[in-house]
């Protein structure tokens, strides 16, 4: 009888685990709802290595929360003065826009923005912002990313572009802060993304160290956040298409 009671509540115990474990929205939920800054500024050195290539950047990045949407200005200053102006709305696609070196203001649409962010392997669309109620969600169970105990999310775009099949998130556990995505094209990992270096400042979660690599090796890009002031009066004029010019 002593077997068969232990049995009994091992059964009910991992009944209730299974019951009570979060689903995939759940988790990514929690995440969205960590503190967000209402504005920021930041420098942003870039590294980029492709074979035994390395070409250097820097950019400074502005963001604005504008009537309930993200716009975001990112400004090279080395080694040209390429800019790059996102908005975001909560329903339908986001407005892209590039100015390249030359002064020329160019609109990104469809297949535009999959292409590669200045040389990098980043794409336009990885700059636009996520709606999280645009995809589906499935937990997966559980992973380990550099020692820490994680989620590991699966998330699958609903409609608009689909540069990728589908995304894994790995979410920590402690405080759902997301530490790496896995993306995927074609059914299989095509790059990857690490969050690094993790620091509060101001109460904003922030990686100062994010570095994309490719599946197969080929090549990386590397930024480093060096200087970042959050909630700081940026005007919104700055965050116009006509300021690009």
């Amino acid at each position: 009888m002593k077997r068969l009671l232990l049995l009994s509540t091992l059964i009910s115990f991992l009944s209730a685990q299974s019951l009570f474990a979060l689903t995939g929205r759940e988790i990514i939920d929690k995440s969205e709802n960590l503190a967000k800054p209402k504005s920021a500024k930041s420098k942003v050195s870039m590294k980029i290595t492709k074979g035994g290539t390395v070409m250097d950047k820097e950019f400074l990045l502005f963001q604005k929360t504008i009537g309930g949407d993200d716009k975001v200005l990112i400004t090279f200053t080395k080694p040209t003065q390429i800019k790059v102006l996102t908005h975001t709305h909560k329903n339908g696609e986001d407005d892209q826009w590039l100015r390249l070196s030359s002064g020329k203001v160019k609109r990104l649409v469809g297949g535009d923005k999959g292409g590669s962010f200045v040389q990098s392997h980043l794409t336009y669309e990885d700059l636009e912002s996520r709606d999280i109620d645009n995809y589906d969600y499935k937990n997966l169970g559980d992973a380990s990313v550099s020692g820490q105990a994680c989620y590991m999310v699966e998330a699958i775009k609903k409609s608009g572009t689909k540069t990728y099949d589908k995304n894994i998130l790995y979410v920590r556990k402690n405080d759902y802060v997301i530490v790496k995505v896995d993306f995927f094209q074609k059914g299989k990992l095509f790059k990857y993304m690490e969050n690094k270096d993790i620091k509060t400042i101001d109460g904003i979660v922030t990686p100062m160290k994010i570095i994309v690599t490719m599946a197969d090796q080929s090549g990386k890009t590397e930024m480093n956040v060096e200087k970042v002031i959050y909630n700081t009066d940026i005007e919104d004029s700055k965050f116009s298409k006509e300021a690009l010019r």
